[in-house]
């Protein structure tokens, strides 16, 4: 496939009827539903129970995360864990998976630096989105960050705006019909690699773990 144009999208490798997470994932490895899946060393699919109570969606895996094939295991995975613990969520309940399934970056000399997933790539990475829920059915879903709100609440979805708050889903969706979930809650909050990023990054973290606290105590 070449790198330019408009990416074909994910839906000709999605199964039609998938059974199971390890079917899809499986699947998914194959995919070139945009050019990323050039550059990147391999698809990173979600991970987690296959009954989780909460599903989490970031935005892309990172560096660690593509070279090891697991979402959220690189540094900003290894916060989200303490964020988890901190805010009484238990780690068995959870699946956590990304918007867009491919590492998205711009190469400098050996060092491979993050690139946010544009438009296009959202879009050709919401099938494999819809069919993990097709499959899942949490009683929350917890959004990560910008790119994970757009992918699921629509291009106008600002974190800042929103985060913390309980939200209806999937009736708060951009396409609530994709989404064949019974009526439950969604709460967006900041991507853990933000509070790596933040100045402060002490008042990040509890900003963090006060919106996770509010995820714990919708499922308690």
């Amino acid at each position: 496939m070449p790198s330019t144009g408009t990416p074909v999208g994910a839906e000709r490798w999605v199964p039609p009827r998938s059974e199971s997470i390890d079917e899809l994932k499986s699947a998914a490895a194959g995919c070139q539903g945009c050019e990323l899946y050039q550059d990147a060393t391999q698809t990173v699919f979600g991970r987690g129970a296959p009954h989780a109570r909460i599903v989490f969606v970031g935005e892309q895996p990172g560096d660690v995360e593509d070279q090891r094939g697991l979402p959220f295991v690189g540094p900003a995975g290894r916060l989200l864990r303490e964020a988890v613990d901190d805010a009484g969520i238990d780690p068995a309940d959870l699946y956590i998976t990304n918007a867009v399934k491919h590492f998205r970056f711009e190469l400098r000399g050996r060092r491979r630096i993050h690139q946010n997933p544009g438009p296009a790539h959202i879009t050709a990475c919401r099938p494999w989105l819809v069919a993990e829920f097709s499959l899942l059915q949490p009683e929350l879903v917890v959004i990560l960050g910008a790119t994970a709100g757009k992918a699921l609440l629509g291009p106008s979805f600002r974190v800042t705006r929103s985060r913390g708050q309980l939200m209806p889903w999937p009736a708060s969706a951009q396409h609530p019909e994709d989404f064949p979930v019974a009526e439950i809650k969604a709460l967006a909050t900041i991507h853990p690699s933000a509070v790596l990023r933040a100045d402060d990054r002490d008042s990040a973290y509890r900003s963090l773990v006060d919106d996770l606290r509010v995820a714990a105590a919708a499922v308690a």
